[in-house]
């Protein structure tokens, strides 16, 4: 007797519009469970070589909360390529400058390192305030 394994395709779940706000929230708990969220880990037909995920909307991005020191410790590096162009930016910074980025870094590195992770931050839109342009999509508020 042979067995079959269920393997869903893109085409066959309807992606939804989650919306998650991040209002008092602590940044690695919310990233992991919108990780989740993206890649489609919370669905029963969930095939972890397809993007099956729900496109996610971040809401109060800039009231998250980080843990401990990590505002004034928790460092991020760039560089611009020329001999001594490393430049630092400590999370606290960040927050205030750039909550988005912040969110969105926190995320990325929780999404596989390949191709998918790319076609998976496309579907994650993050928002500083309340407002948001997606109204016409009907998302649906989700506690995290």
């Amino acid at each position: 007797m042979k067995q079959k394994c269920f393997l869903a395709k893109k085409a066959e779940l309807p992606r939804d519009w989650v919306l998650v706000d991040l209002n008092g929230k602590v940044l690695g708990r919310a990233a992991t469970q919108i990780a989740e969220l993206l890649r489609g880990k919370t669905k029963a037909t969930y095939t972890r070589h397809e993007d099956m995920g729900n496109f996610v909307i971040a809401i109060n991005a800039a009231k998250v909360k980080l843990t401990g020191k990590k505002l004034t410790d928790k460092k991020y590096y760039r560089h611009s390529g020329f001999r001594g162009g490393i430049k630092e930016t400590s999370a606290g910074e960040l927050l205030v400058k750039h909550p988005t980025d912040l969110i969105t870094k926190a995320v990325k590195g929780m999404l596989p390192k390949n191709r998918m992770q790319n076609q998976l931050l496309t579907k994650f839109k993050v928002y500083a305030g309340t407002e948001h342009p997606h109204q016409a999509q009907q998302p649906q508020l989700i506690e995290i």
